[in-house]
């Protein structure tokens, strides 16, 4: 018993497919998606901690901070 060949799909027989995609442009929005999007996998013990995004921001934006102060070298004296 053979298989009918064909396409099992839901598009409506108005629709034309090939006129559809025609001048069509792969990716046109990927840029401006992935500006308004930066999403992070967080470990889920990290994720735990945290109890919201904004709570994370807060984490963040503090060690951001801490990182703009200036380190004082101690030198150890040794007698």
């Amino acid at each position: 018993m053979k298989k009918e060949v064909g396409m099992d799909d839901e598009l409506r027989p108005e629709y034309d497919l090939a006129k559809l995609l025609k001048g069509g442009v792969r990716g046109k929005y990927a840029d401006r998606y992935r500006e308004g999007t930066n999403l992070v996998l967080l470990s889920s013990d990290v994720a735990k901690v945290f109890p919201d995004e904004k709570a994370v921001n807060e984490a963040l934006r503090l060690v951001t901070q801490l990182t703009k102060i200036p380190m004082v070298r101690r030198h150890n004296v040794s007698k």
